[in-house]
C-alpha cells in the first residue's frame, strides 16, 4: 500500500491565487446573524477563462471540540467566457460567495476552492463567539 499524499493544497492568499479568501468578523454574538465570504483574488487575481478557472467554492465550519466540520454553504460558478460562437463569451462568473450565518460557539472557519487546472485549495480563519 502506498502512503497517502494530501491532495488538498493551501497557501497565503495574499501571495496565491489559488487560496481562498475568508472575510468574517472575528468575533460575534452568539445567536446573531453575520456575514461570511469566501472568494478568490482580493490580493491576486485569478484567472476566469474557459482553459482556466474556479468551478467551486464551500465553506465549512468547524466548532470548537467537532470532530467533524459542518458544511454551511456552497457555490458553483458555471459561466467561464462561456459562448457558443467563440472562447471569449459575454459571460464570466467571479468566485466568490457570501452566506448569512449565525453561531452558537467558537470556531474555524473552512473555505475549498477547486481549481480546474491546479486543484483543490483551502484557507481557514478563526472566529470567537461570544455570549
Amino acid at each position: 500500500m502506498s502512503e497517502f499524499n494530501s491532495t488538498i493544497q493551501s497557501a497565503d492568499w495574499k501571495s496565491e491565487k489559488h487560496s481562498p479568501v475568508i472575510e468574517a468578523p472575528d468575533s460575534v454574538k452568539a445567536g446573531d446573524f453575520f456575514s461570511v465570504t469566501a472568494g478568490l483574488g482580493k490580493a491576486i487575481a485569478h484567472p476566469n477563462t474557459v482553459q482556466h478557472h474556479i468551478r467551486w467554492i464551500s465553506l465549512y465550519y468547524l466548532p470548537e471540540g467537532a470532530k467533524l466540520p459542518i458544511q454551511l454553504a456552497h457555490a458553483e460558478f458555471t459561466a467561464h467566457g462561456d459562448s457558443t460562437t467563440d472562447d471569449t463569451g459575454p459571460a464570466f462568473t467571479n468566485p466568490s460567495m457570501t452566506a448569512s450565518v449565525k453561531l452558537a460557539k467558537s470556531g474555524v472557519f473552512q473555505a475549498v476552492a477547486y481549481c480546474n487546472i491546479h486543484g483543490v485549495w483551502q484557507s481557514s480563519k478563526a472566529v470567537q463567539v461570544e455570549a
